[in-house]
């Protein structure tokens, strides 16, 4: 498939990952006419439950990967964390969209950090830490609290430890398990936003709109539109996105995460090249939401409309929270989502739901 070919409807879009992001977009792409084939360990995933086809395997399983190719038209991934290797692999049999340039960006948080940087756009400062006495010296330069962060496979709040000023710093670093770690300065801010970008393979974008996150114990807990930010910086969060979408050279999507100062700067946190949490809202609030979006985008297909009809909080329903489906099931303006995962345990994201009200009737906090 060249560049600018669009995939018609009834081809295969193979998703690395089967976990509720690929289940999400498996759905967005059955109401487009694509069939959807899933790769991932793990039997009964929430993504194999409403796919065309399904391989369970581990991602370093080169046959399985190669048939997989093979069958596919396209693939793309739902998350970051897979080898180099098996992403080579692939692109020597079938189109990866987004490519291993943006895998390989979001893999390594001083690597994202970085190029973050070398486009003109601010991060917290960082430094990266292979020793305790680079630790030693990073805090002696960045200052207490701080944040140690594992470079490597980190997530909602995994792999990360808070250098306060009574933290003995040698059982920080041996919390990292000596693993290669970046420590990252703190950030002084009123509230965390975040923007998803889509662009195509011809350059085409949209932006939906900045939603204001709040996390609770490193992993998110809601995300509201519209968020309570100045208009200016509403252009300038979408302006910063877009700017790294083209930079990365996405093509399907791309999550920027955002720190919004108490000086109202925008500070980038970090990025994610798929489907993410934070977009969820779209789902009952935009024409076509982000998953829509990403088929769209991985396909060829001209981008939708992301022009917002409601005003929206997502709610994540974390570990045992799912059991309070039958009472959302009761309010009239809220739309669950359930991902079909077989057990529940603390942490886990297990569905979320969203609370739609018309547009400026969004409660007062």
């Amino acid at each position: 498939m060249n560049a600018y070919k669009q995939l018609p409807p009834g081809s295969t879009i193979g998703i690395i990952g089967n976990g509720q992001l690929g289940r999400m977009t498996a759905l967005a792409a059955a109401r487009l006419g694509y069939m959807c084939h899933v790769f991932g360990p793990g039997e009964d995933s929430p993504a194999e439950q409403v796919a065309h086809k399904a391989t369970v395997a581990d991602y370093d399983d080169r046959d399985a990967l190669i048939a997989f190719a093979d069958a596919c038209d396209v693939v793309t991934f739902e998350f970051e964390n897979i080898p180099h290797e098996s992403v080579q692999l692939l692109t020597e049999h079938v189109d990866v969209r987004p490519g291993w340039n943006c895998l390989h960006l979001s893999q390594d948080r001083l690597i994202e950090k970085t190029f973050i940087n070398e486009c003109g756009i601010a991060t917290a400062p960082f430094k990266g830490v292979d020793s305790l006495a680079d630790l030693e010296k990073a805090v002696d330069e960045l200052g207490r609290p701080s944040i140690l962060k594992t470079t490597r496979m980190g997530y909602d709040g995994k792999g990360q430890a808070l250098i306060r000023p009574e933290t003995d710093l040698a059982t920080a670093y041996e919390s990292m398990a000596n693993a290669p770690s970046v420590l990252e300065g703190f950030v002084d801010f009123q509230r965390e936003i975040s923007v998803v970008v889509a662009r195509s393979a011809c350059g085409q974008w949209t932006a939906f709109e900045p939603a204001e996150n709040i996390h609770v114990d490193g992993i998110l807990d809601t995300s509201t539109v519209p968020a309570h930010i100045p208009d200016g910086l509403i252009e300038e969060a979408v302006r910063i996105a877009v700017t790294l979408a083209e930079k990365m050279e996405i093509i399907g999507l791309v999550a920027v995460e955002m720190f919004h100062t108490k000086d109202d700067q925008l500070i980038v946190n970090e990025v994610a090249p798929r489907p993410h949490n934070s977009g969820h809202w779209t789902q009952d609030a935009c024409y076509s939401d982000q998953f829509e979006q990403f088929v769209r985008a991985v396909c060829g297909l001209p981008l939708g409309s992301v022009e917002r009809r409601n005003d929206l909080v997502m709610k994540n329903l974390i570990g045992f929270d799912v059991e309070k489906w039958p009472d959302y099931l009761n309010e009239p303006n809220a739309k669950l989502h359930l991902y079909g995962k077989a057990s529940t345990r603390r942490g886990r994201k297990m569905g979320h739901v969203n609370l739609v009200y018309p547009l400026g009737e969004l409660p007062k906090e």
